[in-house]
């Protein structure tokens, strides 16, 4: 039997309920065409609610307290085994188009940086070097959300390959001077844009994997939903914002939530406590925003998911030209969610709600993975590496702690998990929480803190009542610590099995 090849493709900071199969204020027709040739799970999560930490799992198996990239501002040291590297020695091509965020933008004597000021924008650089980057035979990045300053790499040389040589006019400058405040219509013309980019690049890959018979392994990373909230014509006009359902906040629900919940909630919070690296912290600051505003960045950000749906559709669409179809695992998932006024947030932060952790997840492999089927057998991002592996017949190594899932998604075995676990460190010791969640319950516990929050999933779905200090519920903080505590232990990893007695 011919080996699969691996298609993945993930969005950055998408909404779980942002799929328009599922949610019917959205068009989505590629996504919808995925969870109708495949598996939907309903309960798939992230490591870690922000990029670094999370993408680096994706290519290690690991947690981010376990393969050392914990927070922003920190990168996956260069000695850290990836799943690449296993798929080819395997003989397969590996590649990534898109978004890596493996490292920061900027770097010093101990720990360099290929997604740094100043290599970030030379473009002399970038035509030349193509990898191999954590595992990845070829790699053609960018690093800007939308029109960030941080544009430059394999996409700004894509750009002035395409004529485009006014490709700075669209973006931020590097001073930061222009004004950013909140805009929604990005001049940029669509073919310039990065979804185009990544779509024609990625095709051209599948291409080239075609005519020399090449099994691959092949990461399609789009950056879009992620905010800043820009789309551009005609894309802009595509929602009305008087026409969708505008999440908001349940007066009263942070009464029970540890204090940075209803700090949120102030005008101009002092957060100064929190404080500890001297670099900025995501999320702890104030939410309010303008109710015209609210309205407008949720249509805009469903336009960018539906932008981004049309270019995945292009992918899909060469699959099948190239006849590769049939022999390839696509996966499409996100590497976090996202706060668009649920709870009375924005964007993310150390808030675990369902909203931020759990994540859109789609599997197709025709004849495999069964068609049109939804489950919540649970999943983590952790997994990936361990289940692509599995499928396409590779030993996965000891040290990976993720989980093999491909037994699930062909729907052989109805879970291979009972729970999942998130962390967030974004701070040696101030901002530092976990959360374990199971089939019912979650739980959020903080370091050096007596305060955390307890949901039942099932009985209050909105996650509106916290449990932490309800008298009534004790024994089931007793039995959900301890749960989270097995957890803990048995996520440590072992680098080899036990080969003898001493």
């Amino acid at each position: 039997m011919k080996r699969p090849n691996i298609l993945l493709i993930t969005s950055d900071q998408q909404h779980w309920n942002t799929i328009g199969a599922f949610n019917p204020e959205l068009r989505t027709p590629s996504l919808d065409r995925l969870a109708k040739e495949g598996t939907t799970f309903t309960r798939a999560y992230c490591p870690n609610p922000t990029c670094t930490p999370t993408r680096a799992s994706i290519i290690t198996g690991m947690y981010p307290s376990q393969h050392g990239a914990w927070t922003l501002g920190t990168k996956l040291l260069e000695d850290r085994h990836t799943v690449g590297e296993d798929f080819a020695a395997a003989g397969y091509k590996t590649a990534l188009i898109g978004k890596a965020h493996f490292q920061p933008l900027k770097e010093t004597e101990q720990y360099s940086s290929l997604e740094s000021y100043p290599v970030l924008q030379d473009l002399d650089f970038w035509r030349t070097f193509h990898g191999p980057f954590y595992g990845f035979d070829h790699v053609e990045l960018a690093r800007n959300h939308a029109n960030e300053a941080h544009v430059g790499q394999h996409y700004a040389v894509w750009m002035e390959e395409k004529g485009c040589s006014n490709w700075r006019d669209y973006f931020l400058p590097p001073t930061g001077t222009m004004d950013k405040k909140i805009r929604h219509k990005w001049p940029i013309p669509e073919q310039y844009h990065y979804d185009t980019w990544i779509a024609e690049r990625t095709n051209a890959l599948l291409e080239q994997y075609k005519e020399e018979d090449q099994p691959f392994f092949l990461w399609s990373s789009f950056f879009d939903p992620h905010p800043d909230y820009l789309v551009p014509e005609p894309w802009d006009t595509m929602y009305d914002p008087e026409k969708l359902s505008i999440p908001a906040i349940t007066p009263g629900e942070h009464d029970r939530n540890p204090p940075h919940f209803g700090m949120t909630q102030q005008e101009k919070p002092d957060f100064s406590h929190l404080r500890e690296s001297g670099f900025g912290v995501h999320g702890y600051r104030s939410h309010l925003m303008p109710e015209a505003e609210r309205k407008r960045i949720v249509a805009t950000y469903y336009a960018m998911i539906s932008l981004m749906d049309k270019y995945i559709g292009k992918i899909l669409d060469k699959l099948d030209e190239l006849g590769l179809a049939d022999n390839t695992v696509v996966i499409f998932t996100t590497d976090h969610g996202h706060f668009f006024g649920q709870h009375g947030l924005q964007h993310k932060g150390g808030f675990h709600y369902e909203d931020l952790i759990k994540l859109p997840f789609l599997v197709r492999y025709p004849g495999h993975v069964p068609e049109g089927k939804r489950t919540a057998a649970i999943q983590s991002l952790v997994d990936l590496a361990p289940t692509m592996l599995s499928f396409c017949g590779i030993d996965v190594p000891a040290a990976m702690t993720g989980v093999d899932q491909s037994a699930v998604w062909t729907g052989e075995r109805e879970r291979a998990r009972d729970h999942a676990i998130c962390e967030f460190r974004h701070e040696p010791t101030t901002i530092h929480q976990k959360t374990y969640v199971d089939e019912r319950y979650k739980i959020t516990v903080y370091y050096n803190q007596t305060y955390g929050e307890i949901f039942d999933l099932q009985e209050d779905p909105g996650e509106l009542r916290n449990l932490w200090d309800d008298p009534e519920h004790a024994s089931l903080k007793a039995e959900l610590l301890l749960k989270y505590v097995w957890a803990e232990l048995g996520k440590e990893p072992l680098a080899m099995p036990r080969i003898w007695h001493a």
